[in-house]
């Protein structure tokens, strides 16, 4: 349980440079893969309605990522992903290393309510970048975000104390094509972030040691305002950042943002992530 009086920390890491981009691609081979170092940024979409499903049961080195992303919902779990650089971020002040190996994580396991929100199906698809891009299998992938009214589970803060609860925490293990997917829902918002999601990825190195990757995801800001506006988001009121005002964002949200499509009624992504693990 985390006890705080303070925003997410100042960012840590690094983005890299487009010669240390061109050096780590050097080894791979391909122009086509220098033509994607131009992060993507979703399109605008008008956000779907509301709806609460029921859930089922269920050190920082440079990293080097893709930006393939899905064009609709999840459905292929297979697919060479394309690599280019990524930055990674702070941890932030609400880890908790709760060790919840679930796919859902809309509900708290101590009642089993649910989190309402806006349905988000979200997927990482990790590769591991040597002579070239491949599947990385067993990586544990945490992700930890607030609910719709902007609080994190088992944290004490201004505002609430959640000490005990363990809603919108989990990790999965990427399966044999390096794929993570977690049922969640859109983040709200609280005072001096933008709306984000966390993730960690950890592994062991082939020598044995162990290796982790942190970072977090961003939202378009025009849907995000169109999903506040509804209930339980509207509750919250309007919120009082955007990307390009939050200092975690300008180290590199632009490489970071969730290409969302729509998923029945909510959304869904994608998000390739290669790391060069020693």
């Amino acid at each position: 349980m985390k006890s705080l009086e303070y925003d997410d920390d100042a960012p840590v890491g690094r983005i890299l440079s487009r010669r240390e981009v061109i050096t780590v691609l050097a080894g791979l081979g391909g122009t086509a893969l220098l033509a994607a170092c131009d992060p993507l940024r979703p399109g605008v979409q008008q956000a779907p309605t509301l709806a609460t499903a029921a859930p089922t049961a269920s050190a920082a080195p440079t990293s080097v990522a893709t930006a393939a992303a899905t064009s609709s919902a999840i459905t292929s779990t297979s697919g060479a992903p394309v690599c280019v650089a990524r930055p990674e971020e702070t941890e932030g002040p609400y880890f908790v290393d709760e060790k919840i190996n679930r796919s859902d994580i809309r509900s708290d396991p101590s009642d089993g309510s649910v989190r309402e929100g806006l349905p988000l199906q979200l997927a990482f698809r990790v590769s591991q970048i040597s002579n070239s891009c491949l599947p990385l299998v067993g990586a544990q992938v945490d992700v930890w975000h607030c609910d719709a009214l902007g609080v994190y589970s088992d944290s004490r803060d201004r505002g609430f104390d959640t000490t005990g609860k363990k809603f919108l925490r989990g990790y999965q293990l990427t399966d044999e094509n390096g794929f993570a997917q977690f049922t969640t829902i859109y983040p709200g918002w609280y005072q001096g972030r933008a709306v984000h999601i966390h993730f960690k990825i950890r592994t062991t190195t082939a020598q044995g040691k162990s290796y982790e990757f942190t970072s977090q995801l961003f939202f378009d800001d025009a849907i995000t305002d169109q999903v506040h506006a509804q209930q339980p988001y509207a509750a919250k009121g309007k919120r009082t950042l955007m990307n390009n005002g939050d200092g975690i964002y300008r180290t590199g949200g632009s490489q970071l943002m969730l290409p969302l499509t729509k998923a029945g009624q909510g959304y869904a992504a994608t998000f390739d992530v290669g790391l060069q693990i020693a």
